[in-house]
């Protein structure tokens, strides 16, 4: 059995150090105004745990295809989580986005390699799907059968629950177990909450990922 190095790489943001890929979960979810509250607790949730959140705006690169970063960011972490709120109709043409399934794929191959290539299992990329109650996803997707999205009604709460459920296994936060629930978080996210409007302010318009991470990290400890 080969250990996950042989394509899991550390990798480094603008004048950061190396994160590691161990402690990575790269973010496929709509980056949009409406679900950014969802957003915002999923990041601030997966600092809490200790974990570093992973995303393709963390590069800032513009002259690098988008789909480059992704793999850079993805291939780079250990874990991934994916959110399919968006795979439904919208507009008047009724068109779904489409981007999130593909990035999912890119993490279900990741893992199908790490198996080829005979990775570890324990070491191997692990992805946790989220799905909105009642979604009918094995519809436009049906080859998903067998496997066990996680349902959740759009809220906070419910995703916070939800992604501290699947990391607490994690042997990654055996130490800080005891400092993990889901109402301490909802408590200090109010307070990441007014640092970003701060930052907002500061910024007159995106925030640099970095940014955000940093103001993440000294809310969550």
């Amino acid at each position: 059995m080969q250990d996950s190095s042989i394509i899991r790489k550390r990798t480094f943001g603008p004048g950061r150090p190396a994160i590691d890929p161990d402690l990575s979960v790269f973010i496929n979810c709509p980056f949009d105004r409406e679900f950014e509250p969802i957003l915002d607790a999923i990041i601030f949730t997966i600092m809490c745990c200790g974990f570093s959140p992973r995303s393709a705006r963390e590069s800032e690169r513009v002259s690098t295809p988008r789909i480059e970063r992704i793999k850079g960011a993805l291939f780079a972490s250990k874990y991934s989580i994916h959110d399919f709120t968006r795979c439904r109709g919208e507009g008047n043409e009724g068109f779904a986005r489409f981007n999130m399934p593909l990035e999912f794929g890119m993490a279900m191959a990741l893992r199908l390699i790490e198996e080829v290539l005979q990775v570890n299992e324990d070491e191997r990329h692990d992805w946790l799907l989220l799905v909105p109650s009642g979604h009918q996803y094995k519809k436009f997707v049906s080859d998903l059968a067998g496997y066990d999205p996680v349902e959740y009604d759009g809220t906070e709460e419910t995703v916070v629950r939800a992604v501290i459920k699947w990391l607490w296994p994690r042997r990654e936060i055996q130490d800080q177990k005891k400092e993990l629930n889901p109402g301490a978080i909802l408590y200090r996210l109010d307070e990441f909450k007014q640092a970003k409007k701060n930052l907002q302010a500061q910024w007159v318009g995106e925030i640099p990922w970095y940014a955000l991470l940093d103001a993440a990290t000294n809310i969550a400890g």
